[in-house]
């Protein structure tokens, strides 16, 4: 099941059972950019090429994809705003027992601007 969460530890379901749902979910939300996790951990913004240290953006929303049967399915896709050129755009790491280091890290220190 996906969750967009606003708060930590809470959520409302988006009715998003798959990558491409939360995808979709989070473009109708404005966040039509792509932005990609480097293996130096950084995010690269799609929009301005710019590597970004994930401490230096705006985390706005997260949609969490639980892997229920497999938990290699558990992926986190986040709406994200780049600082350099303002462009918001969606990243996916995973997390669980198949995250990277990299993933988990920017999952660890990501800004998280969310609404309280």
């Amino acid at each position: 099941m996906a969750q967009d969460r606003d708060i930590p530890m809470a959520g409302t379901p988006t009715g998003a059972s798959t990558l491409l749902e939360a995808i979709d979910h989070l473009r109708g939300k404005g966040f039509g950019g792509d932005l990609f996790i480097t293996e130096a951990g950084m995010v690269r913004c799609g929009a301005c090429h710019q590597d970004t240290s994930p401490e230096n953006l705006d985390l706005r929303h997260l949609v969490r994809l639980e892997g229920a049967s497999d938990p290699g399915d558990e992926a986190a896709v986040l709406a994200l705003v780049c600082r350099c050129c303002g462009a918001q755009g969606t990243a996916v790491a995973r997390y669980g027992p198949e995250a990277s280091p990299q993933d988990a890290e920017v999952l660890r220190v990501v800004e998280d601007h969310r609404s309280s």
